[in-house]
């Protein structure tokens, strides 16, 4: 049975890179772009599809670059699409990447952004395959600064706000959890209700770094008769990292120690679900 492994990282290697030629002018870019999107994405979920004009000195036309999360998605689209007309009245080109990715590119593991873990989780899994809860959200510092030459006036007021954050990940069907920690640091001018603006932007900055953490930790094994398996690369201890050790110790304190109506009352508390 053909298995297949996918990562919430972003893809950088060339079997997961197609490159599309011989795509004719009689569509506009953006038609182009649709029609791509829609036979490619037919084949799994893809992280980037970029159409661009050819060349001036080249013939009137487009090519596109695609990059699937899969491998094995990206060599059956190819197989399957090569020197097929698709919407069109001659034949496309479609190739896998045969540049070769520099060394410090293949060796990194970038996460994928917020927005693109909930589009491939919801993709693999659906909407109901997965959940996140906040088990932590705190702040741990609130404190004015002066910035100025201490004039008549005074100098400027800052407000430096730091929040850390430590989710739990859950994939109910397939019996498995996994957490995420994060911490998040501003330094901003304080007027007023401003404070309670950056304070609600801070929190939900450090919930999605801590849900990018955690999904980092996740594998998605797709299995040839179209079933998905999650599994998790190490311990949720492991996983976090060590600048947020500090935001799981906090979770470790009774909760009489939390005042709910402290700051911005209940909701710091609230379940997130997606």
């Amino acid at each position: 049975m053909e298995v297949d492994i996918l990562e919430f990282v972003v893809p950088v290697e060339n079997n997961k890179t197609l490159f599309v030629w011989d795509i004719q002018p009689s569509l506009t870019e953006a038609e182009i772009y649709d029609r791509l999107c829609g036979v490619f994405s037919s084949f799994g979920p893809l992280y980037l599809l970029k159409v661009t004009p050819n060349a001036p000195l080249h013939p009137p036309g487009f090519s596109a670059l695609i990059k699937f999360y899969s491998a094995a998605q990206a060599s059956k689209a190819q197989r399957h699409t090569d020197g097929r007309s698709l919407f069109q009245s001659s034949p496309l080109k479609v190739r896998l990447s045969s540049k070769q990715t520099p060394h410090f590119l293949s060796e990194s593991s970038r996460p994928l952004s917020h927005a693109r873990c909930l589009e491939l989780a919801n993709h693999c899994l659906g909407f109901n395959g997965w959940t996140s809860d906040i088990i932590t959200l705190k702040e741990l510092t609130n404190e004015e600064e002066e910035e100025g030459d201490g004039g008549e006036e005074g100098g400027v007021r800052r407000r430096r706000l730091r929040f850390g954050c430590l989710v739990q990940l859950s994939f109910p069907r397939h019996r498995q959890t996994t957490r995420g920690a994060a911490v998040v640091e501003d330094s901003f001018t304080c007027t007023g209700p401003d404070v309670l603006l950056q304070k609600r932007k801070l929190q939900k900055w450090v919930r999605d770094k801590a849900l990018v953490q955690a999904f980092t930790t996740v594998l998605l094994i797709l299995l040839g008769n179209g079933k998905v398996m999650v599994e998790v690369k190490q311990t949720s201890d492991q996983s976090v990292p060590e600048q947020t050790e500090g935001v799981v110790q906090v979770n470790e304190v009774s909760w009489s120690d939390f005042d709910p109506d402290e700051d911005e009352g209940e909701d710091e508390w609230n379940l997130t679900v997606s």
